[in-house]
């Protein structure tokens, strides 16, 4: 007798309480109906999907056997989190995601008490799981804390001191490790080829009989994968693994989408354990919706598409994204030059590095989510007599600026830094903004720093890059397309510390580093209409900078404004300290710096946020007209 449809579950759930008054079967159902709503609200607002879907049965067990919000359960990178929102109070806003004034893609304290640590980068849950374990032992917050940490999170370093740490200090808490076998691009190292072979032995017998045989339990391409067990690595102690050596009681593999062993696991982790756990879960990224299985990322992230087929609707444009110019050029570059590799940490796809690996495979390198290592091993290629690129987003840059400052300019080594994402990255939103590299760089001796202001410019400046082999260097360019400007065929090496005269005029001079330019002539336009067309100048350079250039626009003018994408301390603050030198206020002249303001501007299209940032068209006539006190003195005749 087969057994009665269930009515729908999802509209039961308002927070994960509700979970608790669920059966088994309702939950299985529920992880189906919210596999559903989360590939329908992702086809409408675009995102990552994938991820989220490989964490839905998992989303569902870990509510209704914890406890949230006391206990704290942390989403690793936190792309994944979609199923979770929609859990916790959030279903009815699940359609905004990634919006202005909507929620945001990743985890965040201030959007919800059920997202008690904020995350959109990698490899910080396990540290920031025994922080609060360590505090609810101090007397702090009480509940269990749980980390799901995928495996290309277990590529970075800070994931082994968080390890290394809890297994000394013997707190209770649980780590989750979501082994889909896939991070962003598919994993790469020793740690792969060890989550590959790992099977669970001896250690932690009473979680056996809870998983119920987990080997047997498997789909047959995992049971192939588990039954490697002997292969595990020499030197180990027997029936060991490397998270046991390290402190945890470990258990897995399971199957990551079979609720019963879900939770009939972590039940049982949740009764009997006293110190660190890791369960070790086996899932597939982009499960259950065919078009994301598909996929080379199995949809990692995704725009708008048709839930259906899985079709994108992507934005017509004729001009090319300066990733694809970015990778373009250095394809042309490497053909010429054998000595030309490039670097890159897991991102080989939204760098453009996936093309130059397809032409020169042994000679690009994803060195995984270790942005640290993949400096200082390109550091060690420039001191080998290579010519590296280093091509890392801005804020994925932050990461590594120990080694950047130790391994690359203090040893002057040819290091060439391809910073994509920089300025405001839209959708993303502030964790992903590349706002700090200008003023971080530009501080350090010896280094080269540059900014396209378009795509046709970049491709000079991946020239450039190449043509300097006595010291560090870095050109930065945004997410998106350029502007449509004509293309070179290839490029030509800039002067060092060369700017450019894109526009001559009177009064007030303005002096952009970067893509701002397109915005700044707009405002020059509209300008030229009073009777106050500004001359323009294109800096490239913010160190070092082009002092003939500067000082004669301050000199010919009565007011300066410089405009970059990026915090202060960048290149205005250069630029100030130039003319602070050269005594150059001495003579009155009006100095005016737009950049990014001292907030974390929330995720928008880029175009709204830069008009938060007062830096598009409007806000720079704006400062224009105050600057030379037009603006005043037409509010005063009014």
């Amino acid at each position: 007798m087969s057994e009665r449809p269930l009515t729908p579950v999802l509209d039961r759930v308002t927070v994960p309480a509700d979970l608790k008054a669920l059966s088994d079967r309702e939950l299985r159902q529920l992880a189906d109906e919210l596999r559903a709503e989360t590939i329908s609200a992702v086809s409408v607002t675009g995102g990552h999907l994938g991820a989220g879907l490989g964490v839905v049965e998992l989303t569902v067990a870990l509510h209704a056997v914890f406890s949230a919000p006391r206990d704290k359960i942390i989403w690793d990178v936190g792309h994944q989190c979609y199923p979770h929102k929609i859990l916790t109070g959030r279903r009815d806003r699940i359609r905004t995601l990634r919006q202005r004034d909507g929620l945001s893609g990743f985890t965040k304290r201030s959007e919800s008490p059920y997202d008690p640590f904020g995350a959109a980068h990698s490899s910080t849950s396990i540290s920031a799981a025994l922080g609060f374990a360590v505090a609810r032992d101090l007397g702090g917050e009480a509940g269990d804390a749980v980390a799901v940490i995928g495996d290309g999170a277990m590529s970075a370093g800070m994931a082994y001191e968080a390890l290394n740490n809890a297994g000394h200090l013997k707190k209770r808490l649980f780590v989750v490790l979501n082994d889909n076998e896939m991070s962003i691009a598919p994993p790469v190292g020793a740690m792969s080829s060890y989550l590959s072979r790992l099977y669970a032995g001896a250690p932690f017998q009473e979680f056996k009989a809870a998983a119920k045989g987990a080997v047997s339990l498997l789909p047959p391409p995992f049971q192939e994968g588990a039954r490697r067990a002997k292969e595990l690595l020499k030197g180990m102690t027997i029936g060991g693994t490397l998270f046991e050596e390290l402190g945890f009681s470990y258990v897995g593999p399971i199957d990551g989408h079979d609720m019963e062993q879900l939770l009939s696991v972590l039940r049982t982790a949740h009764d009997r354990a006293t110190g660190p756990v890791l369960i070790h879960a086996l899932t597939r990224k982009g499960k259950g919706f065919a078009p994301a299985e598909r996929a080379a990322d199995r949809g990692h992230a995704t725009g708008k598409f048709d839930p259906v087929t899985g079709e994108q609707k992507k934005p017509v444009s004729n001009a090319p994204s300066y990733t694809k110019v970015f990778a373009e050029s250095l394809l042309k570059e490497a053909e010429r030059d054998d000595r030309i590799v490039a670097v890159t940490a897991a991102m080989p796809d939204g760098t453009g590095l996936n093309l130059f690996a397809e032409r020169f495979p042994k000679r690009c390198f994803d060195v995984g989510i270790a942005e640290q290592h993949a400096v200082t091993f390109s550091a060690a290629l420039a001191a080998g007599g290579m010519k590296p690129f280093c091509a890392l987003y801005s804020t994925f840059l932050q990461r590594g600026y120990d080694q950047v400052v130790h391994d690359v300019a203090i040893q002057r080594l040819p290091v060439r830094f391809a910073i994509d994402r920089a300025g405001l990255v839209g959708a993303d939103g502030a964790t992903h903004a590349g706002a700090f590299d200008i003023a971080f760089l530009a501080n350090l001796p010896g280094m080269v720093v540059m900014a396209a202001a378009d795509e046709a410019e970049l491709v000079h400046m991946v020239a450039t890059a190449v043509a300097i082999d006595d010291r560090p260097s870095a050109f930065r360019y945004p997410r998106g397309e350029g502007v449509g400007v004509e293309m070179p065929e290839r490029g030509t090496p800039i002067e060092i510390g060369r700017g450019r005269i894109v526009a001559e005029g009177g009064r007030v001079a303005i002096l952009s580093f970067g893509t701002r330019l397109a915005e700044v002539l707009k405002a020059r336009e509209s300008l030229s209409q009073r009777g106050l067309a500004p001359t323009v100048a294109d800096a490239r350079f913010a160190k070092p900078l082009d002092r003939d250039l500067i000082l004669r626009l301050a000199r010919e003018h009565e007011a300066l404004i410089t405009i970059e994408e990026g915090a202060v301390g960048g290149f205005g603050s250069q630029v100030a300290q130039l003319l602070a030198d050269a005594g150059v206020f001495d003579s009155g002249l009006k100095f005016r710096s737009m950049v990014l303001p001292d907030i974390f501007i929330d995720q928008a299209s880029p175009a709204d946020m830069y008009a938060v940032a007062g830096m598009n068209a409007p806000e720079i006539e704006a400062k224009v007209l105050d600057t030379l006190g037009v603006a005043r003195i037409a509010e005063k005749r009014a």
